[in-house]
């Protein structure tokens, strides 16, 4: 994508401590692997043996090696807006070198991907949704992106967790465009992507409560239901919709 395009591209810059964060083991442990791991077990739809995944908004591709174990892809595309961070993914590529030797990294918006129609099998797109700006466009992308019967793996935090008053201390993201758990699944919809119930989870992780991160529930006096509670995370594996 030319340089002139990237610099009208709509976004929030992140802070310094969400740069950091984003370094962490808690980052990597607790929040992809995790993500990870349950977006595998959401997926029925078959996939190739060895698949091409795009990893849309993959930051500082801490990604790579937990995707590689997870899906044994045959090749890894990871796009990012921001420069410093594909500085640091394309020494966590290098690093896994000897799992996945085939890893590339564009420059680019996840509005715009510099990617070919029907390039991919798996489009990984893990909490990249709420610093977009541009969400149905992206959208669209990872649609015309993905192979027939190629599969959207989402995993995303609501407006519930965003909105809390830690995360407006420590980060910054696009407040205008938040959405709730049904409100990401029904953009998934809308988008071209079908799904079922059975290949939805919302996770309630001790990480996503900021009120009290859990705390409350550690000391047995608190324990919500699913229905009586604000969602703070939504995941979901979704098919490209009438080409499966």
């Amino acid at each position: 994508m030319p340089s002139s395009e990237l610099s009208s591209v709509p976004f929030v810059p992140e802070t310094a401590f969400g740069t950091w964060f984003l370094r962490t083991h808690t980052w990597e442990h607790h929040v992809l692997r995790v993500a990870i791991n349950d977006l595998k077990r959401l997926i029925d739809a078959p996939l190739p043996d060895a698949p091409v995944i795009v990893d849309a908004g993959c930051g500082q591709g801490v990604s790579f090696r937990l995707l590689a174990e997870a899906f044994r892809p045959r090749r890894i595309v990871g796009v990012d807006f921001h420069a410093p961070s594909l500085t640091l993914a394309a020494r966590a590529a290098h690093a896994c070198r000897e799992m996945l030797a085939d890893i590339e990294l564009l420059h680019g918006d996840c509005a715009q991907l510099p990617l070919p129609d029907a390039s991919a099998d798996i489009v990984f797109c893990h909490q990249t949704f709420h610093h977009l700006v541009e969400q149905e466009r992206a959208l669209a992308e990872f649609h015309r992106v993905l192979k027939p019967g190629g599969v959207l793996l989402f995993a995303e935090s609501t407006d519930a967790y965003i909105k809390s008053w830690v995360i407006r201390l420590l980060f910054r993201h696009p407040m205008q465009v938040q959405k709730s758990a049904d409100g990401y699944l029904d953009m998934i919809r809308r988008g071209g992507f079908s799904f079922g119930s059975h290949h939805v989870s919302l996770p309630y992780l001790w990480w996503s409560r900021a009120t009290d991160f859990g705390l409350l529930e550690r000391l047995g006096l608190y324990r919500p239901q699913p229905g009586k509670r604000r969602e703070t995370l939504v995941n979901v594996a979704a098919v490209k919709a009438g080409e499966a």
